[in-house]
């Protein structure tokens, strides 16, 4: 577990968090300048809190009382920065084995099982500047697994990569959560990625930590709107994939006792998988629609009102334990008299539920 209840000064900006994740994927979210860097640096080691402590498991990193203060290099973390920072003069192979090297670290990880993990086998004699943009990341995540750490921290890895090299490299970041072998503390401003693949999330805004938890759960919140952003306010539902219509190129996964439609999935029937769905997706009728193009009608019922921000208001449905938020104009929320405990059909394309936002569930 790690543990952070610590605070900074930057210029004339406080950094403060105080959070505790498990093991698995945490996603530290939040917009640019938001101070979710000066966190994980707080973290590593390369940036000094003033008071406060910083603990993982057993191993305390910082605790200002006890004046205790660990080395970088003892801490045993594994950094994963936006830029790749490979060593243009040295192979792949040699890239990935310098973390070992220069930290005086023992094997804990097999050379030849992160190679595979990350898809370098072909490539461990070619030079850095041959790579291409998500090559080159993986080439630096192995390096830190390599390294053998304790906690694998990713400050915005995607973040300088195009949509291509973004979908080039997420499958190996998805596979990581089930691999890597060590807890991953996961930095990006983007949720499309965070929902992927986090367990766990911290929202982070203006140098403080507003929530942490189970990602669904964080997501569900109407009342964090401004820290996540009107345009990603939504929710993560994990469901089973139940049906597979080859004709129409469907995949029809079960959430409760609901069936959405998306498109079609690489996936099994059986398979168990996360989809997020935005607010503003999500459209309500009181009684089901007919001859209509929607794909997606489920029955649900308001559990939570959010107070009106200008011409919207923000709803929370119940979905069994699970929560799907809508975001309607205050003139349906007038129109259809809407309050708690009404009984509503919401009303989802199943083409607003993007590939990108669909991932395996984790485990």
């Amino acid at each position: 577990m790690l543990s952070v209840d610590a605070e900074t000064q930057l210029g004339t900006s406080r950094i403060a968090a105080r959070f505790e994740t498990g093991s698995g994927v945490t996603a530290l979210f939040g917009q640019s300048g938001a101070g979710k860097t000066s966190i994980v640096n707080m973290i590593a080691g390369l940036l000094r809190p003033t008071r406060g402590t910083i603990r993982f498991d057993d191993t305390v990193f910082f605790d200002s009382v006890r004046r205790i203060d660990m080395a970088v290099r003892d801490r045993r973390v594994g950094y994963v920065f936006q830029e790749s920072r490979l060593f243009p003069h040295l192979s792949v192979a040699r890239n990935l084995t310098f973390g070992q090297w220069a930290g005086k670290r023992r094997k804990d990880r097999d050379f030849d099982e992160i190679a595979a993990l990350l898809g370098l086998e072909a490539m461990l004699a070619r030079m850095p500047e041959t790579l291409s943009g998500g090559e080159r990341q993986r080439v630096a995540i192995g390096r830190a697994l390599l390294s053998s750490p304790k906690i694998l921290l990713m400050d915005e890895p995607l973040a300088s990569l195009d949509g291509a090299r973004k979908a080039e490299i997420l499958p190996y970041l998805e596979r990581l959560r089930h691999d890597a072998g060590v807890p991953i503390f996961y930095v990006s401003h983007a949720l499309d990625e965070i929902t992927r693949f986090a367990d766990d999330l911290v929202v982070v805004s203006d140098g403080g930590v507003l929530a942490y938890g189970p990602i669904a759960e964080v997501l569900g919140r109407i009342d964090l709107g401004p820290a996540t952003g009107r345009h990603e306010a939504g929710s993560v539902l994990e469901g089973i994939v139940r049906e597979r219509d080859q004709a129409f190129h469907l995949t029809g996964v079960q959430v409760d006792r609901q069936k959405f439609y998306v498109p079609g999935l690489d996936a099994p029937l059986g398979a168990p998988v996360r989809l997020r769905i935005r607010a503003r997706d999500v459209a309500l009728a009181l009684r089901r629609p007919e001859a209509t193009s929607l794909q997606n009608i489920i029955e649900t019922t308001i559990i939570a009102v959010g107070a009106p921000q200008g011409p919207y208001v923000e709803l929370v449905l119940a979905l069994g334990a699970q929560r799907l938020r809508a975001r309607i104009t205050t003139k349906s929320f007038a129109m259809l008299d809407i309050r708690p405990g009404l009984a509503v059909f919401a009303l989802i394309k199943a083409i607003a539920i993007d590939r990108k936002a669909v991932g395996p569930l984790p485990d």
